[in-house]
This record gives structure tokens, C-alpha cells and sequence, in this order.
């Protein structure tokens, strides 16, 4: 394909049937990645789609790049040898709540901590859906699955204190039908480094309406799209986050007439981690839902430091196999003489 070909979203789509259930939020996930890529100027020949099992794990097959449809909570490990092999490459892990922070978890953990420069999709229902309905690592307590008729009574994981916890680089929200999912997509590639995004996606079948008491048209003043440099607002301005220096903790203030300084509205600095916590652990009701870029602080990548040392230890050296092989321990066998 030409270097200087214009592309659209269609470039990104394939001829394959996407085989969700109705209504299912994938579909508007799919669209959003497929809208963001040729903005972003990604190109499929270099890029890789690597997914583990469950509903999610279908994208590669409806992306035209290149893909790895691959076990269940492994999909970091695959990634990991692909972006190692080949650095160039731009490396998109897509993953659920139950793959990524389940069977899944060591292996996103390590792929955060490393710095792995990929960008990670993890589509958050709180199910399992490709099971039929059982209750997942984000489930809240009380639900009710075919894996607990009673009602759940693990305390649920979340997925960005999780990665916060775990040492990624950059940790955003997004939700799967709003307009600005696509810019969180495009500030995630943006990121040098494992770029972790926690997308709110509705299972119409198993956990339908979940997220709606933020997500619904009539509660987006639940909301708080969080933008780097700018005031923390929501509720169409009227209200904002401060600091209550005294407890350490966040607190929803009322803004009048605009003016959210007098107000003691705080600016949004991506590099404030302990900010970060706050946000992530916000509870929902008393706060609006934090979405948008939460925490971003670049370091140097995971493979870039590999790369560095495989040309520093190899510096000045010829390469020998044989000399390789015979490393160390080795014995040489040889054909005894037949008694004759």
C-alpha cells in the first residue's frame, strides 16, 4: 500500500461476518478503533491486533491488520514476543474483565510494570459473557450469576487501581458508545510505553444497563471527562473536585457563575499519581465517574531497553554458533570400534 494512500475506517474492516449478540457494545468499540486508527495514521501492514478468549477476543478477526487470536489471559506473553521481534510494530491487546484480571492477571500485571509499548483495551461488563453469565473479577457484590444464585460476595477488582497498582505509565477511561472514545484511543497511542484503557462496555444479555447510571443520555452529568491542564468540572460546569488538603481526600464542590477557582476547583495534572488514586477510587454517587486520561507519566519502554542491551553485549563480537552450542557443559560421543 502507498505510504501517501489516505485511508478510512473501511481500510480497517474485514469481510468477515462480526458475530456479536444485538445491541452488544462491542460493536460501537469496533467502530471506534476502526474511526481512530486512520487519524491516527496507523498503517495494517504494522499493525497487530493480539486478543486472549472471551466476547472481546473476537476483534482481531474484524480488524484488516494483522492479528493473534490467543489462549485465555495470555494474550500480554504473545504480545510481549511480538513487540520484542519485531519493535516496530504497533502492538493493540484487547481483552475483558475476566481475561485480563482473572486467569489474566499475572500476565497484565507484568506487561504494566515492564512498560511493554502497547496499548491495552481492556472492555469492562463485569460478566463473563462468552460463558453465559457467570459473575468476573469486577462484578459487584450481590450479583446475581449461574456461578452464585445467592448473590456475589467478592469485593470487586478495579481495573485502573489495578494497573496503577501494577506501575503502567498511562491509565484512562472510556466508555463504549460515547463520541469521545476515539480520542482516548488516539491519547493512548499518543503514549510511549503500555497504555492501559478501561473501557465501560454494556453486555445486553448478562449485565444489561450496569453502567446506565452514568452512562445513560440522562446521567451524563455523572460524568467527568478529564482533560490535562483544565479544571476538574462536570454537570455542564456547575460542579467540581477540590482537594481537601485536611483529609487527603477529593470532594465535590458547587461552582456559581462560571467561576470554579473561587470555587477551589482543582486543574487536572496527569503526572499526579496520588491524584490518580482519588479518582479511580472515587465512589460513584457521591462522585460523578472519572473518565477521559486519569494518569500519564512516560518512561523509558520495555523492549527500547532490550534492544539497548542485545547491541551492548553484542558490540565488537562476531557471531559463532558452534562456539554457542559448545558453551559450558558439553561432551563429545563417539562410535566405539565393533569387536570383531
Amino acid at each position: 500500500m502507498n505510504e501517501q494512500t489516505k485511508l478510512t475506517a473501511k481500510d480497517f474492516a474485514t469481510d468477515q461476518e462480526v458475530r456479536w449478540c444485538p445491541g452488544c457494545g462491542d460493536y460501537a468499540v469496533l467502530k471506534a478503533v476502526q474511526r481512530a486508527l486512520p487519524e491516527i495514521g496507523t498503517r495494517p501492514e504494522n499493525t497487530v491486533f493480539i486478543s486472549g478468549i472471551g466476547c472481546s477476543s473476537r476483534f482481531p478477526y474484524y480488524m484488516e491488520t494483522y492479528g493473534f487470536h490467543t489462549i485465555h489471559g495470555r494474550a500480554p506473553t504473545i504480545a510481549t514476543g511480538v513487540k520484542l521481534a519485531n519493535p516496530a510494530l504497533d502492538v493493540w491487546i484487547i481483552t475483558g474483565d475476566g481475561d485480563a484480571l482473572s486467569i489474566g492477571g499475572n500476565h497484565t500485571m507484568h506487561v504494566l510494570r515492564r512498560n511493554l509499548d502497547c496499548q491495552i483495551l481492556l472492555f469492562n461488563n463485569e460478566i463473563y459473557g462468552l460463558t453465559k453469565g457467570q459473575y468476573s473479577p469486577t462484578s459487584r457484590v450481590g450479583t446475581r450469576s449461574p456461578s452464585t444464585p445467592f448473590g456475589s460476595l467478592d469485593r470487586p477488582a478495579s481495573p485502573c487501581a489495578f494497573a496503577l497498582g501494577s506501575g503502567a505509565r498511562f491509565v484512562a477511561r472510556g466508555i463504549d458508545v460515547s463520541k469521545y472514545l476515539p480520542d482516548v484511543l488516539k491519547a493512548a497511542h499518543d503514549h510511549k510505553g503500555a497504555a492501559f484503557v478501561e473501557i465501560f462496555q454494556n453486555c445486553i444479555v448478562y449485565n444489561d444497563d450496569v453502567f446506565a447510571p452514568f452512562t445513560a443520555k440522562e446521567n451524563a452529568d455523572k460524568q467527568i471527562w478529564l482533560k490535562a491542564g483544565e479544571p476538574m468540572l462536570f454537570a455542564n460546569g456547575t460542579k467540581g473536585l477540590t482537594l481537601d488538603r485536611d483529609a487527603l481526600a477529593l470532594k465535590v464542590v458547587d461552582v456559581v457563575d462560571g467561576d470554579w477557582e473561587a470555587a477551589g476547583v482543582i486543574v487536572h495534572e496527569p503526572r499526579n499519581k496520588a491524584v490518580a488514586h482519588m479518582l479511580v477510587d472515587m465512589p460513584f454517587g457521591v462522585f460523578p465517574m472519572a473518565l477521559g486520561v486519569i494518569f500519564e507519566d512516560p518512561r523509558p519502554t520495555y523492549e527500547s531497553a532490550v534492544v539497548e542491551q542485545n547491541a551492548a553485549v553484542s558490540a565488537g563480537k562476531t557471531p559463532d554458533l558452534q562456539a554457542l552450542v559448545g558453551k559450558g557443559q558439553s561432551w563429545m560421543v563417539e562410535k566405539e570400534p565393533r569387536a570383531t
